[in-house]
């Protein structure tokens, strides 16, 4: 099977060099405005790959896409050179979609004209809003956002190091906007059977004392690396290669991912079955009824940036 990603710069790269080093697909082909760029980054990834699974990886135009099962797009102006890097701005990441809208009405008409049965995987901030901008430009539904995924996994860290548990065996996920509204569904956090919240009150820690600094921890985990390394990129590149893993290989593994919501009229993360026509059905979970209000003042916040846009 095939993977095509359009964008090679960190996060692209990242794609890439994660989806080689797992054997995600057979063949990645690499698309970016300056082709130069696209050559530099196969080539150096190739030169790796005697060492695992049999893979070509080369660069090539838009037409190059044709026959990909799955395609990320990853091309943008990332947090730093948008000014998306500030814990108070309470927009976050959804500052950088007038530009990044632009791009995707030139690049998303190119994508699906090349590969019209493919996937289209939005990794590109903000994912979600772009993703309903994907869908509408393509005209189909075969659209995922990377979405709350990585975030998930990113909870599940910094529980796992608070209890000092392996972050395999913790049960937790991340759902709404991948940005500052997401949604952190502690009333289903468990750790081998126990919820989350006893688990405190066994260390004789109050939940209420635990979330703050730990949401923050996830939050905000993009800036945190920003502003040690200028790019979050290797996490994302990681979790898009399973992502496309589970799409080519028509898993229906179930993941909080993005997808179109028809209840709230925009994309946003729920646990969805993933197949090889992206989304297959969604999954709601069981909520608080403060996490429900959260995950409706998410989807408000996705809807009202994309008003700004189409109003613009």
């Amino acid at each position: 099977m095939k993977i095509g990603i359009v964008g090679t710069g960190n996060v692209g790269s990242a794609c890439a060099m994660a989806a080689a080093v797992r054997g995600s697909a057979r063949e990645i082909v690499l698309v970016n405005r300056t082709r130069k760029t696209a050559d530099a980054v196969a080539a150096d990834i190739q030169y790796g790959t005697p060492l695992g699974r049999r893979l070509d990886i080369v660069a090539g135009d838009y037409d190059a896409l044709k026959g990909a099962g799955v395609v990320v797009i990853t091309s943008g102006m990332n947090e730093k050179a948008g000014g998306a890097t500030n814990r108070n701005d309470p927009e976050g990441r959804l500052r950088l979609l007038g530009k990044n809208a632009e791009i995707y009405r030139d690049i998303v008409p190119r994508i699906a004209g090349a590969a019209a049965g493919a996937v289209l995987l939005v990794v590109t901030d903000p994912p979600d809003p772009l993703a309903d901008i994907t869908r509408e430009i393509a005209g189909h539904s075969r659209v995922l956002s990377a979405g709350t995924f990585l975030d998930s996994l990113r909870f599940r860290i910094h529980l796992g190091r608070h209890f000092d548990i392996d972050p395999a065996s913790v049960e937790a996920q991340v759902v709404g906007e991948h940005g500052t509204s997401q949604v952190f569904l502690w009333s289903s956090a468990r750790i081998g059977g126990i919820p989350v919240p006893a688990l405190c009150e066994q260390r004789g820690e109050k939940l209420e004392k635990v979330r703050p600094a730990l949401e923050d921890a996830v939050r905000y985990a993009n800036i945190a690396i920003i502003e040690g390394h200028d790019a979050s990129q290797y996490g994302i590149g990681i979790a898009s290669a399973r992502i496309c893993e589970i799409v080519l290989a028509d898993e229906h593994a179930i993941i909080p991912i993005g997808s179109f919501q028809d209840s709230v009229g925009v994309f946003l993360s729920l646990p969805s079955v993933v197949g090889r026509i992206g989304v297959v059905k969604t999954a709601e979970p069981a909520m608080s009824d403060e996490e429900r209000e959260q995950l409706a003042s998410s989807a408000n916040s996705i809807r009202q940036a994309l008003d700004r846009i189409r109003k613009s």
